[in-house]
């Protein structure tokens, strides 16, 4: 079998019903270091905001203290959704971190506010919204880039630290602007999966060569719940459909523990929405998430997979990661 594209995760410090955020924190901190130790690439953290269950929005300092943390996985975001900040105070944010650790860092860019219109508005400046996207990610990259001559406005720290930038997206307009960019790409097919093929497509067929990167560089992000089982892995699904669940219902995002059945917790059509939010969701043993991996890289051509692991137990979460590892070669 080939050597799978490498392996990485996404974070969403996700709260478990009941346990604090320091709790949460703590086993963010162990499951990167896990990561680390089987070799994971990446270790990125998800900006959201005024949702209960999910304590990742002060991103860039959870990039920070993961990172304090470990001592070579990359770290950084997945994303931070540029609408929500000056692009200065990123560029210095970011570049903090990289003189931090250096070589160790990732800036993934999101044009989505990640929270709710109402809260949306109480984040962003000026009024402005996505439309200033690609003009925010130019001057970040600008701001990120080496000083020049008469600069008013400099990042500092920050300048000349060439962070490197990724744009994420769940559509056909940051794979568009990633290949004219020539920046590397990431899909969120672990919530928006129905466009992943084409969005993949379009970048890699319209990518133009930049400094930073001299060929297309795709990321596909899926969820799975890797087990000794596949009856485990269906169990241990549970948690990650009652939170998609409380999604689409309003509702806070606790992590709950697993049950038996989902049956009586939703109806037809709750449940058609959830599986289809998860169309991509990958679960079972060593040998079931092969035979799904080399499916759907049988259909998509991807540099690396980025997962997201929503399970109850973090023990049971770290030995989730065990089982994925199996399967990279």
């Amino acid at each position: 079998m080939p050597t799978r594209p490498d392996y990485s995760l996404l974070e969403l410090a996700s709260v478990r019903e009941g346990d604090s955020v320091g709790t949460t924190l703590a086993n963010s901190v162990a499951y990167a270091q896990h990561a680390e130790a089987l070799g994971f690439q990446r270790f990125w953290l998800a900006e959201h905001h005024n949702m209960e269950g999910i304590s990742s929005s002060a991103t860039s300092v959870l990039i920070g203290h993961i990172a304090g943390k470990t001592n070579q996985i990359r770290v950084g975001s997945g994303g931070v959704m540029l609408p929500n900040h000056p692009p200065l105070v990123i560029a210095e944010q970011f570049g903090t971190l990289e003189s931090l650790y250096p070589g160790r860092i990732d800036l993934g860019l999101g044009r989505a506010p990640g929270t709710d219109p109402v809260t949306a508005q109480a984040l962003r400046r000026d009024g402005l919204g996505a439309e200033q996207f690609p003009e925010d990610v130019a001057r970040l990259q600008e701001l990120l880039g080496p000083l020049h001559p008469g600069q008013a406005v400099k990042a500092i720290p920050g300048a000349g630290t060439e962070v490197p930038i990724w744009l994420l997206g769940s559509s056909l307009y940051s794979a568009q602007l990633a290949a004219m960019r020539g920046l590397p790409y990431a899909f969120a097919g672990h919530f928006a999966p129905r466009l992943y093929r084409e969005a993949l497509r379009v970048y890699r067929d319209n990518f133009q060569p930049s400094e930073r990167l001299d060929r297309p560089y795709a990321m596909l992000a899926v969820p799975a719940v890797p087990a000794d089982s596949m009856s485990e892995a269906k169990f241990l699904a549970t948690t990650s459909y009652q939170r998609i669940l409380s999604l689409f219902r309003g509702q806070p995002l606790w992590m709950r523990p697993p049950v038996e059945s989902m049956n009586g917790l939703w109806n037809a059509g709750e449940k058609a929405s959830v599986q289809d939010f998860l169309s991509l969701q990958m679960m079972g043993d060593a040998n079931d998430l092969n035979r799904q991996l080399d499916n759907l890289l049988a259909g998509v051509e991807v540099d690396e997979l980025m997962f997201t692991i929503d399970i109850y137990d973090p023990a049971h979460r770290r030995r989730a990661l065990d089982i994925l590892a199996q399967t990279r070669t």
